[in-house]
């Protein structure tokens, strides 16, 4: 007889909250109607133009904490589009910003594949409490995804006390002069298949650490005064601002809290979604926790694997992750260096789950299979459900199969301490399966999670169900590895 674990399944259950929205940019198809809606602002008698924005104001302020630096933001945006001789005054500065400024509701559609971490404050707690940070997948208009957070404690029977819900929601400030290596910023070209004579050229008058604004001007420079064929310059610029743009630093307001926190798409290759974000709190050699995410970026064609970097959930840099083994979706690192290399978890052909071994965090050149799939419940394919955790057994991971009817299920395995690669056990039926409660949603029949954590030696997985809501199930860990074979 097969030994299957105990689950408690919560009864509190994360929805997804329409009213929560944040402000973005409002361009028209076509940039020749942005200089005719300014104009028809500019032509509006000033005190039709005040009572305009006092309407807006009044419907829209006690929506947004700062209305009107958001305003001020998106007037610049199309600052350029406004005739040299006009005659414009705070009030058209603001209403103009305000016809290009547009809401989106980040959780409308869905709130879903969370993962869960230490939260970095500590202080101030019970005695077996723990302070937490959830971070979510919310999908909105269009099926945009980004990610959002939540916080709170568990206390010491791990009952979850989530700190109250903000009914505000805001995106960070962004960085758009970070500093690249360029050793590495050549070495990513190099693998987009991209690199040529005209990136030398370039790269050979940047220092060895540049900003953005110094890789514009060189572009610039030869733009204005071309010595190769234009036609592959252009693409070629193309391709360096794309990667550039792929690299950013994020700053939210630090008197905001958790729950105002939402990162969403900011470059170019994530245009159609952050998708998935598997969250870790990794130790250095230093003993020094910094927390990394990885995450899929989706342009709406292409698939990138990214990764960001905090240390406290205010200041996110984002970095392409690199290399002949970054392939596919479902990157989870490994909390810790295992024999001086980092490791990390990956799915390279959609089917099976692989390992990987790398000297730097940025770059992973090979991957070698530690699982297929074996029993019925998994057949059509398998991949990581975050990123490993410590135990005094070995290295716990959560795993995902897919079986008939595309049903996703939630399983286990153990891999060895010292050598990851050896899986020493795995449960042969899945841990977790979509409830008969849980079942209708977006995508029915699928439980998944991002990430699990243990506190008071019990597993505490926060699961998603239909990719609709999210709630959480607890299991004893001893009880969960007695149990694999």
């Amino acid at each position: 007889m097969d030994l299957q674990p105990k689950i408690r399944r919560k009864k509190k259950k994360i929805l997804n909250d329409p009213s929560r929205v944040i402000t973005r940019l409002n361009l028209p198809h076509g940039l020749h109607r942005v200089q005719k809606i300014i104009q028809r602002v500019l032509d509006l008698p000033d005190a039709l133009a005040e009572s305009v924005l006092d309407n807006t104001l009044l419907e829209f302020s006690e929506r947004h904490k700062n209305i009107n630096g958001v305003f001020q933001r998106n007037f610049n945006e199309v600052s350029n589009f406004v005739p040299n001789n006009a005659n414009l005054n705070d009030t058209k500065r603001a209403l103009i910003g305000a016809y290009f400024t547009m809401e989106y509701s980040v959780e409308s559609a869905g709130l879903f594949n969370p993962s869960i971490v230490m939260h970095p404050d500590q202080s101030h707690l019970e005695k077996d409490n723990m302070r937490f940070i959830m971070s979510l997948r919310g999908v909105g208009e269009g099926h945009i995804s980004s990610i959002v957070f939540r916080s709170g404690i568990l206390d010491e029977h791990n009952t979850f006390i989530f700190e109250p819900v903000s009914d505000y929601v805001e995106t960070p400030e962004v960085k758009h002069n970070p500093v690249y290596d360029r050793h590495l910023f050549q070495l990513k070209l190099n693998e987009i298949s991209v690199s040529n004579e005209i990136t030398a050229f370039i790269l050979n008058q940047l220092p060895d650490n540049f900003a953005y604004e110094m890789l514009k001007e060189k572009i610039s420079s030869l733009t204005n005064k071309s010595i190769f064929p234009e036609k592959k310059q252009n693409e070629t610029f193309e391709h360096m601002h794309w990667l550039a743009n792929s690299n950013y630093e994020l700053m939210f307001n630090p008197d905001h809290s958790v729950s105002e926190r939402v990162i969403f798409p900011v470059s170019e290759n994530e245009s159609n979604g952050i998708e998935d974000a598997r969250f870790v709190r990794f130790i250095d050699d230093n003993q020094e926790a910094t927390y990394y995410a990885t995450y899929t970026a989706y342009s709406g064609y292409k698939l990138l694997p990214q990764l960001i970097e905090t240390k406290d959930f205010l200041s996110f840099k984002a970095i392409t992750l690199n290399g002949k083994a970054i392939q596919d979706k479902g990157m989870a690192l490994f909390p810790r260096k295992i024999n001086g290399c980092y490791a990390m978890l990956s799915r390279q052909d959609g089917e099976n789950n692989y390992i990987m071994y790398s000297d730097n965090i940025h770059f992973w050149q090979k991957a070698e299979i530690i699982q297929e799939p074996t029993w019925p419940w998994e057949f059509v394919q398998i991949g990581n459900n975050g990123s490993p955790l410590e135990t005094d057994e070995g290295w716990l991971v959560l795993t995902h199969g897919v079986g008939p009817m595309r049903q996703y299920c939630i399983g286990a395995i153990l891999l060895d301490f010292n050598n990851p690669t050896n899986v020493v056990a795995r449960l042969k039926n899945p841990l977790l399966t979509p409830h008969e409660t849980e079942r209708e949603g977006y995508v029915p029949n699928v439980v998944y999670t991002c990430g699990a954590i243990i506190h008071n030696n019990e597993l505490i997985i926060p699961y998603t169900a239909a990719d609709t809501i999210s709630g959480t199930v607890l299991v004893d860990v001893n009880e969960l590895i007695s149990c694999m074979q």
